[in-house]
């Protein structure tokens, strides 16, 4: 398990919409799933904590076609709808969410200020 700081954004994130931001790296990534995918133009990004993973908790990135304003908090940011259910949020409040590209790794990274371990992967945590 490691307590390495987490790394800066590699963009800069816009003014937090929700609880959740989401940098205009990472939406270009999803921008570009959504297209190569043929998702409707309904499609939400769903972003969820869940019970497991090495540390505790565990990261969950997702495509949905409809959500609830009543159980779930809702942010629009640079064009891509962002949804994080109110359980969940309690968890990601203040989390950056960035797209890394790089020879060393690819892929979605969570600077989660609320996290107070984290496993080596970053797909999980502890808070």
């Amino acid at each position: 398990m490691s307590t390495d700081a987490p790394t800066k954004p590699e963009t800069t994130p816009v003014a937090p919409a929700g609880p959740v931001t989401v940098t205009e790296k990472a939406v270009g990534e999803i921008q570009r799933v959504i297209s190569e995918k043929q998702m409707p133009e309904t499609t939400v990004l769903r972003i969820a904590v869940s019970g497991g993973g090495c540390s505790g908790f565990s990261y969950g990135l997702g495509f949905d076609d409809k959500f609830d304003a009543a159980v779930d908090s809702v942010s629009e940011q640079h064009g891509v709808k962002v949804v994080v259910d109110k359980k969940s949020a309690l968890f990601l409040d203040g989390t950056v969410i960035d797209f890394h590209d790089g020879i060393d790794k690819r892929g979605f990274t969570f600077n989660n200020p609320n996290a107070t371990n984290t496993c080596g992967c970053g797909s999980s945590f502890s808070a």
